[in-house]
């Protein structure tokens, strides 16, 4: 992932969060999931009344992309207050599909600051069969 594909993966996971569905927790998460092809794919968090049926927007992102023909990734970028990492279900699910795949963590709360991940560091023995 060039520095543009960062900047425009930051951008669409920014979008995103703007289209999230949090009613309960008011936490609003934005993933922008960059397929090998440059194509972006969007997603948010889309809550449930009953808390376990919530949809992170990491695994909305990829849904969106393996409807749409796509299995590799080079990079992902997730907007959320704190800049927060991935959960443990959605890193599993990355995984899947790219073990060294570039994560860009956006701050919404200090202006859109910027860390650098790599899952494999977030994920150091993910389960495989």
């Amino acid at each position: 992932m060039n520095e543009q594909q960062k900047t425009e993966l930051v951008a669409a996971a920014l979008e995103a969060r703007l289209m999230a569905h949090a009613p309960y927790s008011r936490f609003f998460v934005g993933a922008a999931l960059l397929s090998t092809d440059g194509t972006i794919f969007r997603g948010a968090n889309v809550e449930n009344a009953s808390y376990g049926l919530t949809i992170c927007a990491e695994r909305t992102a990829l849904g969106a992309a393996v409807t749409a023909g796509h299995q590799t990734f080079s990079g992902i970028a997730i907007a959320a207050a704190g800049g927060v990492s991935p959960c443990g279900a959605c890193r599993q699910v990355l995984a899947e599909f790219a073990t060294q795949l570039p994560v860009v963590l956006v701050d919404t709360e200090s202006n859109n600051a910027i860390r650098e991940v790599d899952l494999a560091a977030l994920l150091p023995d993910p389960f495989s069969s």
